[in-house]
Formats: structure tokens, sequence, C-alpha cells
């Protein structure tokens, strides 16, 4: 009997949230019943879902605040479609709730001092080292403690390197990278199927205000930010829902 091809990510995503067609459902599963590292890895995605419904949902059952429902009442003195988007966006905002942070779509981002390709080296440098077996971290995560104090170190501020376990990702490791003419610290984690996230992490002078966005590139997602003297970047290729839930948690744990 021939197996079922193997699902896409796209498909796994799909599958997830209830959006395949029967058949299409059926070779899921049907891989999926022999494929038990592949199965932990949807599971996790539920319950990233399951989460992400549970911190959110009631905010955006919350009643829309009376500025934001007289703002799109008042006769538009722009195009319509304009005082729409302001609209979405606004909810977007209180949606996310990140503190002072945002979350923005497909943006180039343009960091403190006019360094226009932070995000773009981090993807650059998820993609060269998530492939490398034998040689994808420097320092093991065995010496993690050794790691966060040699990176913090050659930062020159105080890193951690947080825990995922929940998510599903375990801490494989991290090293040291070149940005420009200063440091870049990368820490890799890895999920029972294999997938691999990195978070890429750079000082930066002077501190700028938390800002959460969004970019893809090279077959990746990246969500990344400013806080306060540190920039970071979470990478990945596992669905934009999920990245998002597991930037929540780095940047819960990276705030207190």
């Amino acid at each position: 009997m021939t197996e079922a091809p193997r699902p896409t990510d796209e498909e796994l995503n799909a599958y997830v949230d209830g959006r395949l067609d029967p058949d299409a459902r059926s070779d899921v599963e049907a891989f999926l019943a022999n494929h038990p590292d592949l199965q932990a890895r949807v599971d996790a995605y539920r319950a990233q879902n399951k989460a992400l419904h549970e911190l959110y949902d009631p905010t955006l059952d919350e009643p829309v605040p009376d500025a934001l429902t007289a703002q799109v009442a008042r006769p538009p003195t722009r195009p319509r479609f304009a005082v729409a988007a302001q609209a979405a966006a606004a909810v977007l905002l209180i949606a996310v709730g990140f503190g002072g942070g945002w979350l923005a779509r497909d943006l180039a981002f343009v960091g403190p001092g006019g360094e226009p390709n932070f995000v773009d080296r981090a993807l650059g440098a998820h993609v060269v080292y998530v492939r490398e077996v034998r040689h994808a971290v420097e320092v093991q995560a065995s010496e993690e403690e050794h790691l966060v104090r040699w990176l913090s170190k050659r930062l020159g501020q105080p890193l951690k390197a947080p825990d995922l376990t929940g998510m599903g990702f375990e801490l494989v490791g991290g090293r040291l990278l070149p940005h420009g003419t200063g440091p870049a610290a990368q820490f890799m984690y890895e999920d029972p199927s294999g997938a691999r996230l990195t978070i890429y992490v750079r000082s930066v002078e002077p501190p700028g205000d938390t800002a959460f966005r969004f970019a893809s590139d090279h077959g990746v997602s990246a969500f990344y930010w400013v806080d306060g003297p540190l920039e970071f970047a979470l990478i990945g290729d596992v669905g934009r829902e999920m990245l998002l839930g597991i930037a929540q948690t780095v940047y819960e744990q990276l705030s207190v």
C-alpha cells in the first residue's frame, strides 16, 4: 500500500485550522498515523491555537471603544477605505496588546541609527545555521549558563535564553555572530519533529521603544521588535499564528 504523501507546512496549518477538504484531511491523517513526530508537531499547533484563543478571545469580545466608534461614524474626509483600515489596525492593536508594542504586516524595518537590515541579517543567519547538523551552534544547551554569560558579556547587556518547552521547543544552544561593526547573539531551539527556531539579538544605542513587526523572506517568517537597549528577531517556519504566540512568550520572559 502506497503511503500518503507528506503534508506541507501549509497543509498542516490548514488541517489544524479545519480548512482542508475531506480528501485532503484524510491524506494528512493517514500520514500522521504513521509519523508520531509530526503528530506531536500538530498537537503543539493545536495547543498553541487553544492558548491564543484563551488569551485573546475575551479582548475581542470587549466593546469597541467610544472614540474608535466615533472615528468610524464620522463623515470621511479621506477615502472610506482609509478610515476602515485605520479602525481595523486599531482593533488589531487592542487584540495583540503587547504593552507599548504594536504589530504591523510585512514592513521593512529601519532601526535606531538608520540601520535598515537588522531583520535581513537575522533571517540570513537563521537560514544558514538551521541547516547545520553537527555545527548548528557554538555552545550546546548543556552549557547554557556559560553560553548566556558569554553572550551577555559580548553584547554588553544581560541576556536570557527563553524557556520554550511549553511550546514544544527545546534549547539546542547558541552562537556569537557579527552584525555590522558589532556583535549579535543567536539562540537556537528545536521541536521533536526537527523544526527549528532561532532568536537573534543585538544591542542598540540609543534604546528604542517596543515595536512588534512581521517579515517573511527566504521561505521563513520573523516577528521582530526593539525593547529598550536590545533588538530581537524570532524566526521560524512554523506558521504565522504559532510564531506570534511563541514571540509573545519570548517577549514576556525577556521583559521580566
